[in-house]
Parts: C-alpha cells; sequence; structure tokens
C-alpha cells in the first residue's frame, strides 16, 4: 500500500501554441492557477510550466530531507534557504528536463562548511523527487548562511 498519493488535475483548452490550461491541487492548499506554452517558454507573465511546478517540488522535499538528514546527525538545522531552477532544453530525444539546480545555505549550530556541503549531497541522493529525476543532471551548491 502506497504511503501517500496526492493529486493534481488540469483543464486545457486549444491548441498548443494558443492553448491555455489551468492547473488545481486536490489538497486545496493552492488556488487554481494557469499554465500556457509561452510561460513555459517565453514569458510568465503571473503563469507557470511543469517545469516550474517540478522546481518547486524538488525545492522542497529536499529541504525537508536535509531537514531530517541533520537532525538525526544530531545537527538540526536553524534554518535551510532551497531554490531549484529546472532547465528544459530541446535536445536529439525531444523536449527534456536536462539540469536541475540546487541551490541550499543553511544556519546550522555545531557544523563547519564541509560538513553542510557532505550533509547537502546526503540528502540529494536520498530525496524521493531526485530519484524521481532520472537521467535528469542535478547540481548542486550548498553553503551556510552567515551569522
Amino acid at each position: 500500500m502506497a504511503m501517500a498519493e496526492r493529486k493534481a488535475n488540469v483543464v486545457w483548452e486549444g491548441d498548443l501554441a494558443h492553448g491555455a490550461g489551468s492547473v488545481a491541487v486536490a489538497s486545496g492548499a493552492l488556488a487554481e492557477f494557469p499554465v500556457t506554452w509561452a510561460s513555459r517558454t517565453v514569458r510568465s507573465e503571473g503563469k507557470t510550466s511543469p517545469e516550474e511546478l517540478i522546481a518547486a517540488a524538488h525545492a522542497s522535499c529536499y529541504s525537508m530531507g536535509l531537514a531530517h538528514g541533520l537532525a538525526e546527525a544530531g545537527t538540526p538545522p536553524e534554518r535551510l534557504e532551497v531554490s531549484a531552477v529546472a532547465t528544459l532544453d530541446a535536445t536529439d530525444a525531444g523536449l527534456r528536463i536536462t539540469t536541475m539546480t540546487l541551490e541550499v545555505r543553511g544556519r546550522v549550530s555545531g557544523l563547519d562548511a564541509a560538513g553542510f556541503r557532505e550533509a547537502a549531497e546526503g540528502a540529494r541522493t536520498g530525496c524521493p523527487v531526485s530519484n524521481a529525476l532520472t537521467g535528469v543532471n542535478i547540481v548542486l551548491a550548498a553553503a551556510l548562511l552567515e551569522e
């Protein structure tokens, strides 16, 4: 039996170039939001894209995994700031997310920069969203926040 299932729904109207869709998450945690081809490739103009949603999912999953790993090691974080950038490229195989760049900065008492980088790397391999992105180059930059 699955530990959890989460649901999202999209309604799309029109063709790819001129159409538009709306995304809704079943939890109700987010308001319904618009998505278009232009928001995916040219300009966002207040709309989102699948890549932005995957980047958000990755940043949140990764931050949870890192917080858990640090706490398990006896150095719980005071603060983690994580950004994720999903890069969409045209490849010989078609459109692909080729790179996910994770940048994490943290404030963790009792941990030096090398220890933080080691914990950050461990969280990358344990994050379920990282694991779902098989074939995507995940680039990680980790640094401690200045006091």
